[in-house]
């Protein structure tokens, strides 16, 4: 049974009566609340919310302006996020860090999915129909695309250099011990999966997304291949040019500013590291059936992707959570059986390894958030407001927590081509260490 208690003390003038409405109906909804315990402190008084068996202290969420209860009913889990955006709330916890507390809120939430969804109905669902339609402006046309990767990628080179690790790859490291650094693990992933495509001396790569040239530089240093590599964000490729220069390998790696749409010719080998989640769910299969196209009869196709559970895909299409609202505009997270789907309706390829590693991406997105929480000083240095900082700190927070609870994972897609023979390779890829 939960425990609902609350301290009321005489109302101030600042809870008008309908913040006093929405406040009655969100704890009315709460109440339901399984697996863990919420301390709500606001000028009404202090609301515990707890299950009899709660062994952890409570999460103590602070409501200083009653906008925060106006922002969750009209826009629903974005409006919460966009009151802690604004200042409205903060989140603490016996013994924790206030970023950690929000990332236990969060997988607390997304243990309690139900009243996550109910956060959606009443007034929330004219927000969520405007929220939709702003989303649905941002298409991924080639225009659109440009727009929605300048919207993040171009924040900035020295803004990412802050929390990235050294080889500065923006997707998940690949960890194998509770030792390892994230430089360690960044690379370990790369080296996977370098050694999936088995990559050799003379092969001719093409990579979809070239983030800042991390895995470019590495496949070709380490394992003398050509890679082709596009990017349309401004930032990156300048830096990525730079980068490649420094390494000496303008002979080994072509680096293009161009849509992936418009990328010919034929390759033994293709990557696309975390990209598939810019271009947009109706595209889908163009993304799939341009992936078959770049590749040799006997081609590998290399897919990294952070992917939502089959079961919540179509939910999550219909719906603009924070991510796509605030953080990757035009942006989607398919599932696996999406992207199954789509590669069999547009192409030859056949799925032959998946590797799913989304413990992985917690650690990862553990080790970025106290990075960037560490450079607060250089990230308002560069001109960088409060509101800009809070959405940061809870961005990487949601996201954590939805690795740590597994309602989202990432996965590596290994694809090949009907020609490609290597049974016996594929067979052993469980094998694979780097």
């Amino acid at each position: 049974m939960n425990r609902i208690a609350s301290d009321v003390r005489r109302v101030p003038a600042a809870f008008g009566a309908l913040d006093r409405l929405l406040r009655a109906r969100l704890l009315a909804q709460m109440a339901t609340l399984g697996g863990g315990a919420l301390r709500i402190h606001d000028a009404m008084g202090v609301i515990d919310i707890a299950q009899a068996d709660a062994r952890q202290p409570p999460l103590e969420i602070r409501v200083s302006d009653p906008a925060f209860y106006r922002s969750v009913a009209a826009f629903g889990s974005v409006g919460a996020a966009e009151a802690y955006m604004d200042g409205h709330w903060t989140c603490e916890a016996a013994g924790s860090s206030p970023g950690q507390a929000l990332v236990e809120l969060v997988r607390l939430l997304v243990r309690n999915r139900d009243l996550l969804d109910a956060m959606e109905t009443g007034v929330a669902r004219a927000g969520g129909l405007a929220l939709r339609g702003l989303h649905a402006l941002r298409r991924n046309t080639r225009a659109g695309s440009r727009r929605n990767i300048a919207a993040h990628y171009d924040l900035g080179n020295a803004f990412f250099r802050l929390f990235l690790s050294d080889d500065l790859m923006y997707s998940s490291a690949l960890y194998a011990g509770d030792a390892d650094t994230l430089e360690q693990a960044s690379a370990r992933k790369l080296e996977r999966i370098c050694r999936k495509l088995r990559l050799r001396p003379g092969d001719r790569v093409v990579e979809i997304g070239t983030g800042w040239g991390g895995f470019a530089v590495h496949a070709a240093k380490h394992h003398e291949c050509h890679v082709t590599t596009t990017t349309i964000s401004r930032e990156q490729h300048a830096l990525a040019s730079a980068r490649i220069a420094a390494a000496g390998l303008q002979d080994r790696v072509t680096l293009l500013r161009a849509d992936y749409r418009d990328l010919h010719g034929q390759y033994d080998k293709l990557v696309s590291i975390e990209m598939v989640e810019a271009i947009g769910a109706r595209y889908l299969d163009t993304y799939f059936a341009k992936l078959g196209a770049l590749l040799k009869p006997d081609g590998l196709a290399l897919v990294q992707a952070i992917t939502i559970e089959d079961h919540r895909y179509a939910r999550a299409l219909r719906t603009v959570d924070f991510i796509k609202r605030h953080v990757f505009p035009g942006s989607f997270i398919p599932s696996v059986a999406a992207m199954v789907a789509a590669k069999a309706r547009s192409s030859d390829l056949a799925l032959v390894h998946l590797e799913d590693f989304g413990s992985s991406y917690a650690r990862t997105l553990q080790a970025w958030r106290r990075r960037f929480l560490a450079q607060l000083p250089q990230v308002r240095a560069q001109g960088h407001d409060e509101r800009f900082i809070r959405m940061w700190e809870f961005y990487l927070a949601y996201c954590e927590g939805g690795f740590r609870e597994r309602s989202i994972g990432v996965a590596q897609m290994l694809f090949a081509k009907p020609g490609c023979r290597d049974a016996e390779f594929v067979a052993g890829l469980d094998r694979i260490e780097a």
